[in-house]
């Protein structure tokens, strides 16, 4: 069995210092409770995407988990700001948020509507009682807080109210980063790491590369331990990623296209015959810039010349389109976000192989640079 130990794996009780992206699109297909368990029962830890999950469905995917068998393991949340922030304190329902949305920006709202009527897609209906994302987070945290997840992932906003709870219930908690001045708002924070997360990722992401990135972020949050993301797929990424100084990698798109995802096929398809052109930065979806695989909605809303609308009010906006799209299986419609790295990516592995192939490549690079290379002090 390879060794590949950093303080990291001390730290998270893990053999291997390679975590599970926690990507929590489609009511959390990305990683369902098979693919974090199949990750931890590897080595390293697998992580949740649960931001589009009820905390009822949280509740019992993490139990789920813990039956295959139990090992430490993590759950992500998106924490956006508030709807006060945004300007709707008193939107509680979809329904009321769409009528606002509509009455205050026209102009977006006849965009997704137009857009919807041209890609044939029908409308939906909303019942009144049916509750924001927004307004459910809290109670999601307090899910993972009272089933004492060994690790909580802040994937976006700011996590400072969240580790005095997690603290007390020993819970460790990950901060998410693009560059240099957030990851030292997340050291402010008070998270125990931080994941310096490049432009190359898929998802939400920043406008710094991978290689730039890690270093300085490494340098400005020292003794906080860093985790390296964007465009790790093999060996040779981990290998780079530890000696640009991260202690471990946060890997999502290698895992995303994993026999274990419940991803759909069409999706996952997509990803492995795409060339890394093909990802691109988008604010259509979120209001936020995040990579996904390019489709017709990304090209229409560059062509709109529309400003995203801030988060979240942007998801709420585009929610109807893309449900509408998944309903009807247009699954080239969705929110695809996978990384550039995915260009390298030719066919499905298990999560076992998948972790392997990191670890066994890792370790080979490592072996093998001083027969590659010659090198002294001066």
């Amino acid at each position: 069995m390879p060794v590949l130990h950093t303080p990291l794996c001390d730290l998270l009780g893990i053999r291997y210092p390679i975590l599970l992206a926690g990507m929590g699109t489609l009511r959390g297909r990305p990683t369902p409770p098979r693919l974090v368990a199949a990750v931890s029962n590897a080595g390293g830890l697998g992580v949740m995407g649960a931001t589009s999950l009820s905390p009822e469905e949280i509740r019992q995917r993490i139990r789920q988990v813990r039956q295959l068998p139990d090992k430490p393991f993590g759950v992500d949340l998106l924490l956006p700001v508030s709807l006060a922030e945004a300007g709707t304190a008193r939107v509680t329902t979809r329904r009321q948020a769409l009528a606002w949305i509509q009455r205050e920006y026209p102009r977006h709202y006849a965009f997704v509507q137009s857009l919807m009527r041209e890609l044939n897609l029908p409308p939906v209906e909303h019942t009144d009682d049916e509750p924001l994302r927004v307004e459910r987070v809290r109670q999601q945290v307090q899910v993972v807080l009272d089933e004492k997840v060994p690790v909580f992932a802040a994937g976006l906003g700011d996590p400072a109210w969240v580790v005095p709870l997690a603290r007390e219930a020993g819970i460790k908690v990950i901060g998410l980063a693009g560059s240099v001045r957030n990851a030292l708002r997340q050291k402010q924070a008070g998270v125990d790491i931080i994941v310096a997360q490049g432009y190359e990722a898929g998802g939400h992401t920043g406008r710094i590369a991978t290689f730039p990135l890690v270093p300085q972020v490494v340098d400005a949050v020292a003794p906080t331990p860093v985790l390296a993301a964007g465009g790790i797929a093999d060996g040779r990424a981990v290998a780079a990623a530890l000696a640009l100084g991260a202690q471990g990698v946060w890997v999502g798109t290698a895992f995303l296209v994993a026999k274990e995802s419940d991803l759909y096929p069409q999706m996952q398809e997509a990803i492995l015959q795409a060339s890394s052109e093909e990802f691109v930065i988008s604010r259509a979806y979120s209001g936020k810039t995040a990579r996904t695989l390019r489709n017709p909605i990304t090209e229409a809303w560059e062509r709109s010349g529309l400003e995203p609308l801030p988060m979240p009010l942007q998801g709420l906006l585009m929610a109807d389109l893309l449900e509408s799209a998944e309903r009807a299986g247009r699954y080239e419609l969705l929110f695809n976000a996978a990384g550039q790295i995915g260009g390298m990516l030719k066919e499905r592995k298990s999560a076992q192989q998948i972790m392997d192939d990191l670890v066994q490549g890792a370790v080979e690079v490592l072996e093998n640079l001083p027969t590659r290379i010659t090198y002294r002090r001066g």
